[in-house]
């Protein structure tokens, strides 16, 4: 057996170029500026931050690969101790390597994990090495909003990290199956999706857990081989945890241990406060609380202030939990929440929104631009012209690579048209390829002859040669006896 097969698969698919990490456009687009600018910032390191898998350190790492850093890596485990981050240091300072002058990356993974009082020491010894490092300084976090890190983040460049989807995390699973040669049940990469919670390293480790070990993936073996993860409450159990907290930190420690984000978590308790709650003034206490966390959630994308995160976070948590003062026997009624109709909505067009970003994607690796610029200034003039001029517009989606599914949103009520137009130029051009095609091989077959033709005649004058210097060389014989 190689090496390689006998690789995790988790470093086997390691992503090697920025592209390969999956999703997560606006984190790479930012990192990437941020580092090319690097040392000319305002912030002289960058803070990663976002559920684990979804590939915070991937990224990093093709960065490097990427760019020609040399990567300086250090966990939570390695710099605990002042002195540990002093040598990583001086290896940072360090013009060269064991390949030679080479520029060089810090990565410090998972600085959440030295927020205790007995890591005071190593915080201070990162801060330090900010300050005075040569290098740039790379950061990645689960959760960064502890108290205790608030002078890390004052110094970094925050950059936000999403959970990956199901869709991002089969797409993955699918390509090692193929990869592999593995005969993979669709449903039984959904199950393991699913599972993985958007935790893309758990899902492939899942994979080739049963991969390896039978030789295939099954819904059935997957079922078996897989036990149940200790889960994050859903946010039917959060919700009943906040209502129902006694205290302030109960109320904050529900939403820690959800599945919901605050985003999430705002527009749950938007919709289901008056569903709990029945004493108008109680009512009112509530919604004020949860009014002003959505101003303070504002300021933070007006201002960059994510230090105001955490009062958004109690107003939300704690403001909400302890607004039953005229009717506390509301808070442990058992009531059925309802979803929140925003997040239904957005269920709904999910699919168009997929859609729309696969357009924006192609279309911005064209333009050599942001799937933003395309979403925003882009597809509305696509829009225009696939719905007034459907030829054009058949040749454009050619021209671009466009799916059909594509050419159906941008065209609208005119998609038969553009579609008809589209299948018959690509026929035409399918025609046009197997013409050139026959054309190549007949010219191939006729330079073949060619060849072997001219052979056969070197053949014939080198035999020719042969004789007349065999002839030559008996006439001289005969001459000198």
């Amino acid at each position: 057996m190689s090496a390689e097969r006998k690789l995790p698969w988790i470093i086997k698919y390691r992503p090697k170029r920025i592209a390969e990490v999956v999703n997560q456009e606006d984190a790479k687009a930012k990192f990437v500026e941020w580092l090319k600018k690097w040392p000319n910032v305002s912030k002289r390191a960058v803070l990663l931050y976002g559920p684990p898998g979804c590939g915070k350190t991937s990224l990093v790492e093709a960065a490097a690969h990427e760019f020609g850093y040399e990567l300086v890596e250090m966990n939570a485990s390695d710099f605990r101790r002042k002195s540990d981050i002093e040598r990583v240091a001086k290896r940072a300072a360090s013009a060269h390597s064991l390949f030679g002058a080479k520029k060089k990356i810090v990565l410090l993974d998972e600085v959440d994990g030295i927020a205790g009082r007995e890591d005071a020491g190593g915080l201070e010894a990162i801060l330090q090495l900010i300050k005075t490092a040569g290098a740039p300084i790379v950061m990645t976090a689960n959760d960064p909003w502890d108290t205790r890190l608030k002078p890390l983040r004052d110094v970094s460049e925050m950059i936000q990290f999403r959970r990956l989807s199901k869709h991002d995390v089969m797409k993955v699973l699918r390509r090692i199956c193929e990869n592999e040669g593995l005969v993979c049940e669709e449903q039984a990469l959904e199950y393991i999706a699913e599972r993985s919670e958007g935790d893309l390293r758990a899902a492939i480790n899942d994979l080739q857990a049963i991969g390896e070990g039978f030789g295939k993936v099954t819904l059935d073996l997957a079922r078996a081989m897989l036990r149940p993860r200790d889960r994050e409450h859903d946010p039917f159990e959060t919700l009943r945890n906040l209502f129902s907290a006694r205290y302030a930190w109960q109320a904050k420690m529900a939403l820690t241990q959800s599945q919901l984000d605050y985003e999430q978590a705002k527009l749950w308790l938007l919709e289901n406060i008056a569903n709990q709650y029945s004493d108008p003034e109680d009512l009112a206490r509530a919604y004020d609380a949860l009014s002003k966390a959505d101003v303070y959630l504002g300021r933070i994308i007006k201002s960059n202030d994510w230090d105001l995160l955490a009062y958004a976070i109690d107003m939300m948590t704690a403001g909400v939990a302890m607004a039953a003062q005229n009717n506390p026997k509301d808070k442990y009624r058992w009531v059925k929440y309802s979803f929140p109709q925003k997040l239904l909505l957005l269920s709904k067009t999910k699919e168009v929104r997929a859609i729309r970003d696969d357009i924006a994607r192609v279309i911005a690796s064209h333009l050599h631009t942001s799937t933003a610029i395309v979403k925003s200034e882009v597809i509305p003039f696509l829009h225009v012209i696939f719905t007034t001029n459907p030829r054009y517009a058949a040749k454009l989606a050619i021209g671009l690579g466009l799916s059909e599914k594509m050419i159906e949103l941008l065209a609208g009520p005119a998609k038969s048209e553009v579609l008809k137009y589209y299948r018959e130029y690509k026929q035409q051009m399918e025609s046009i390829a197997r013409k050139e095609a026959e054309e190549v091989t007949q010219l191939k077959s006729q330079l073949q002859v060619y060849a072997e033709a001219g052979k056969e005649k070197e053949k014939r004058e080198s035999k020719t040669k042969r004789k007349e210097k065999t002839a030559t060389d008996l006439t001289a014989f005969f001459r000198k006896r």
